[in-house]
């Protein structure tokens, strides 16, 4: 998969610092050659015998080593890699990246390369929580830097929460991804995902039963392609893929301005299941039984219209945008409706009635709605479902130019 690719891997100092002696052994596996760069505080977790051992390469650190110097130098160790990864990246490494330090040899790399840099977050909680680790990372995102993890989890501290370090393989596919020479690469396509949350007051909320299955799928399947993926999603109860720039919403109104900021995109595909109403006078304070019996009085207002905000888009409008109807009757009818009123390219529609076990299941069984008419697939995976729809999409785009 990587046969023949050359990664600078830069090794943060934290106790993640161990996972990326695996990385390098996972990246070589599958072809690559891994070129390690330790930071002075990263030789406190891992050497640079063990790191060197499992590279098979030697190991830089000194900015100012005059044998490396003289042999390459660290502006074409910078230039020399198809993909820089940093591999634990530190709150510290990365204020440094997002405010442009150059102070040693990591650093000086990182502003001296004319590579993508794909950075793999791990530091305490109440760290990466930080208002000012979440400003370094929204600069370093607008920069263009690709971002895996963090995840949630126990911290070496004992705290619990975002911060960890993404899991080895899911870096491996970020790389993999990152490095995709497929038919989406250069292409930026949005893709939403999952149930949006209506509050009725702090503790509770209208949904649906959407698991977001179907959407990450879906992202996954452009991401492999080449695509770079902003995979906008509700609260779902499937994580989203590695290798995917990921916002994370609660509601529609914040899923319409995470679409509208995602702009320009090559494709939009709305997989998420909106809620069409919100509660209009939703409570500050958790409703409380009283005496009458009486239940509480809900307003409705009617929330944006994502779908068809970006299909009738009259300046800026993407390519292919593809919509989803989930119908539990007369899905055809309703589906092809909903094409023509929405005014999108594409109409993915299913019955998600309970009897099929889609909504919320592993398998999805559509009917792919277009111009040129209906056509109905068999029962898959959502997976396959989702590869087959990234490779119509690839085609749609390659037949545009």
């Amino acid at each position: 998969m990587l046969a023949g690719k050359r990664i600078l891997l830069i090794i943060g100092g934290g106790i993640a610092a161990y996972k990326s002696l695996d990385l390098i052994r996972r990246l070589r596996d599958q072809g690559a050659t891994v070129v390690p760069v330790l930071t002075r505080a990263a030789e406190e977790f891992v050497t640079p015998l063990s790191t060197s051992a499992l590279a098979a390469q030697k190991v830089y650190g000194d900015l100012f080593d005059l044998t490396d110097e003289a042999e390459m130098g660290h502006i074409e160790l910078s230039r020399a890699a198809d993909l820089v990864v940093v591999a634990p990246a530190t709150a510290d490494l990365m204020a440094k990246m997002a405010h442009g330090h150059a102070n040693d040899l990591a650093t000086t790399l990182l502003m001296a390369t004319d590579k993508r840099v794909l950075i793999a977050p791990a530091m305490n909680v109440r760290m990466w929580d930080h208002p000012a680790t979440q400003r370094n990372l929204v600069t370093l995102q607008g920069d263009g830097v690709l971002v895996i993890g963090p995840n949630d989890g126990t911290m070496a501290c004992g705290e619990f929460g975002p911060g960890r370090m993404a899991e080895v393989p899911e870096i491996v596919a970020a790389v993999a991804a990152a490095l995709d020479d497929g038919p989406l690469k250069g292409r930026h396509v949005i893709v939403t995902s999952g149930p949006t949350h209506e509050p009725i007051d702090p503790v509770r909320y209208i949904a649906n039963r959407s698991s977001g299955a179907q959407g990450a799928a879906i992202a996954a399947a452009l991401r492999d392609l080449g695509a770079r993926v902003t995979f906008v999603t509700g609260p779902a109860s499937v994580p989203p893929p590695a290798g995917v720039d990921v916002v994370r919403v609660e509601t529609a109104r914040q899923m319409a301005t995470a679409v509208a900021a995602a702009h320009p995109v090559d494709a939009a595909v709305f997989a998420a299941a909106v809620a069409d109403w919100r509660v209009d006078n939703a409570s500050d304070s958790k409703m409380k039984k009283d005496a009458s019996g009486q239940a509480p009085t809900l307003k409705f207002a009617e929330n944006p219209d994502i779908l068809a905000g970006v299909a009738q888009m009259t300046k800026g409008r993407p390519a292919l945008v593809v919509g989803f109807a989930a119908e539990t009757d007369d899905v055809l009818t309703h589906a092809t409706a909903k094409r023509a009123r929405k005014g999108c390219d594409w109409i993915v529609a299913n019955d998600v009635s309970p009897a099929t076990g889609i909504m919320g299941g592993t398998e999805n069984r559509i009917v792919l709605i277009t111009a040129d008419g209906a056509e109905e697939w068999p029962m898959l995976p959502k997976a396959e479902v989702a590869q087959r729809l990234a490779a119509r999409i690839a085609d749609a785009l390659g037949a545009a130019d």
